[in-house]
Parts: structure tokens; C-alpha cells; sequence
């Protein structure tokens, strides 16, 4: 029986992994400039097969240093949102966390509102926001040892408070911003888009977020035992405080990498894990590696809309609360629905 259920969850597995492939090659495909699958071809494989196929310099231009980084960047935000999402649902034992649940996605937003006020290029926008949510996250858990009571209560409520000081930090810097250049440029970062990511952003969330990732690899079994009690969990050999810990420094990480490049993305983290779990179960070592191909494929299709569906590009933070807050009604509504 077990056996059974790993080939479909193996075969699941595999149709998700395709369905990126293909929602890759399409992306590279769409835009104001389309190149087609054979110019792709004879751009990214060279040889005698397509010596009569040619192509412009604008287009590699436009393949390489805006194409190709934005499409990889969805998927390395959509994946890691996604994971981070269903780590700290593990974790809190919370079916409504989401990545955003300490503070790090208001904290990016108050360290890029204060770099773009003070005009600094998009690298130091970028840095600004990185920064930040790490030293709101540190705050949440040094301001949650000290408090007394349970340390899960203790690291939610600290992070909403201090998420709500930096939601109004940054409300001050919009208020006190030029409305001619300034404020707009918060607006939008805070709107969440990937128009602005370069490769050089990739390197830059690309470390954090393998820092983040691969632990949460490691230690997805252990997830599932974060579930039960305390004393259970420790009674199976699980160090529950240790094991937390770095799940949820994991988590952060890698949200504060992804809020970094992109804005302010919301739902992602909170809709794709809940999806996920009706496709695989509420098993872990199933549930994080799919929810990353998910959340990866679906913020894909998504920035695909967001690029191609008007003239002016949609921001993405407005279209995923379009299609996450209808599709988590749904969820929720739905007959034996069980959130």
C-alpha cells in the first residue's frame, strides 16, 4: 500500500515538474519582443541545425538579461514563499500562517520604503529590505525569549507588533515622501513586481535562499512531528526547541530574500501549501518538495499575466489577492473541506 501511494505521489511529482518546464519554455516565448521556440533553440543551443536561423542582438539582450533572470526569479520566489508558507503552518500548527506571520515581509517593506526615500539605486533598495526583515525577525525572537507563557503565542504576537510598528514607520516615510517621484516608487515596490530583477539579483536571494531551503530539506520528517505535542514530539527523539528554531530561521530567510526582489507578493504562502496538501497529503517529505514546484509553476503563470495581459504591467501582489483570496473562499466553503 505504501509502496502504491509513493509511485503516485512520485508520479504527481514528475507531472508538476513538466507543467514548470513547459510554463518556462512558454514564458520565455510571450512578451513585447516574442522569440519563438526555434530562435530560443538556436540562442540557447548552437550548431549546424541552425545556422539559418537568426536572430538580433536585441533579442539575446532581451533573453539573457531581462527574459530568462525575471522567469527564474518567479520560480525561486514562488517556491520558497510557498515552502515557507507550509514550514510555518507546520510549525505554529496555524492552517492561516503564512511567511509573513513575524514580521519580515513589513520589515523589507519599511527598509525599501527608507532606501528608496533616501534615493539609493535598486541594489541598495534590495539591500535596505534584506536587511531589515532580518533585524525585525532577530527582535521577534529576542523580545519572545523573555516573555513569559508559551513560546509559540509569545513569537506570533511579537511579530504582529512589531510588524504594525513597521507598517506605521513605513506609512510615515510615504507620508513624508516627494509625491511626484518618490512616493510612487514605494507604492509600487509595496505592490510586489519582478519588472526591475536582473541577474545580478539572482545572485544576490540565490545563497539566502539555498541557506533557507536545504535545511528545510533535511529536516521536512521532523516537520511532521512539530505537529503533535511537545511532549510527544520529545518522547520520539525530536529536540522540538532546536528543531523550531531553524525551521523557522529557514523560513525566514528565504522570505526575506523573496520580499527582497520582488515586493510585497501575498497569498502565495498561504493558499499554494493548503492546495498542495489535497494533491499530496499532509505528509512533509511530500508536501515541501511539491509545494515548491507549485508555488513556483503558479507564480510563473501569474507573472506571465502580469506582463502580457495590458500595456502597463499589472504588480503582482494585486493579482495574486485576485486569484489566492477567491481560491482560499473556496477552499474553505468547499464540502469536506478541511483547512
Amino acid at each position: 500500500m505504501r509502496n502504491q501511494e509513493n509511485r503516485r505521489y512520485r508520479l504527481k511529482l514528475l507531472l508538476l515538474i513538466l507543467l514548470l518546464g513547459g510554463l518556462i519554455l512558454l514564458s520565455v516565448t510571450l512578451g513585447r519582443y516574442p522569440i519563438s521556440l526555434k530562435n530560443l533553440a538556436a540562442l540557447l543551443l548552437p550548431g549546424k541545425a541552425w545556422r539559418e536561423i537568426t536572430w538580433t542582438a536585441q533579442q539575446e539582450t532581451i533573453l539573457f538579461n531581462v527574459r530568462l533572470p525575471r522567469i527564474i526569479m518567479a520560480c525561486l520566489v514562488g517556491a520558497c514563499l510557498s515552502a515557507a508558507g507550509a514550514a510555518f503552518q507546520g510549525v505554529f500548527q496555524n492552517p492561516l500562517a503564512s511567511p509573513d506571520i513575524l514580521g519580515a515581509s513589513s520589515g523589507a517593506a519599511l527598509g525599501a520604503a527608507l532606501a528608496i526615500l533616501l534615493r539609493l539605486s535598486g541594489e541598495w533598495v534590495t539591500v535596505f529590505a534584506f536587511a531589515s526583515s532580518l533585524l525585525i525577525i532577530l527582535l521577534v525572537l529576542g523580545i519572545s525569549r523573555k516573555a513569559k507563557g508559551s513560546q509559540l503565542t509569545s513569537l506570533i504576537l511579537t511579530g504582529i507588533m512589531l510588524s504594525s510598528l513597521c507598517s506605521a514607520g513605513t506609512s510615515y516615510i510615504k507620508l513624508v515622501a516627494d509625491p511626484n517621484d518618490i512616493l510612487p516608487e514605494i507604492t509600487y515596490w509595496l505592490m510586489g513586481s519582478l519588472a526591475k530583477v536582473r541577474p545580478a539579483d539572482i545572485r544576490f536571494a540565490l545563497i539566502p535562499m539555498l541557506m533557507g531551503l536545504l535545511p528545510l530539506a533535511v529536516l521536512r520528517w521532523r516537520i511532521n512531528l512539530l505537529t503533535l505535542s511537545d511532549d510527544e514530539a520529545k518522547t520520539m527523539g525530536v529536540n522540538v526547541r532546536a528543531v523550531r528554531a531553524v525551521v523557522i530561521v529557514s523560513a525566514t530567510l528565504m522570505t526575506a530574500a523573496s520580499v527582497a526582489v520582488s515586493g510585497l507578493i501575498g497569498w502565495v504562502g498561504l493558499v499554494i501549501p493548503h492546495l498542495t496538501r489535497r494533491l499530496v497529503g499532509h505528509n512533509y517529505m511530500k508536501l515541501l518538495p511539491a509545494s515548491c514546484v507549485i508555488g513556483a509553476a503558479f507564480l510563473l503563470l501569474v507573472d506571465n499575466v502580469s506582463r502580457n495581459a495590458m500595456a502597463v504591467e499589472i504588480p503582482l501582489g494585486i493579482l495574486t489577492s485576485l486569484i489566492g483570496a477567491p481560491f482560499f473562499l473556496w477552499l474553505i466553503t468547499r464540502k469536506g473541506s478541511n483547512i
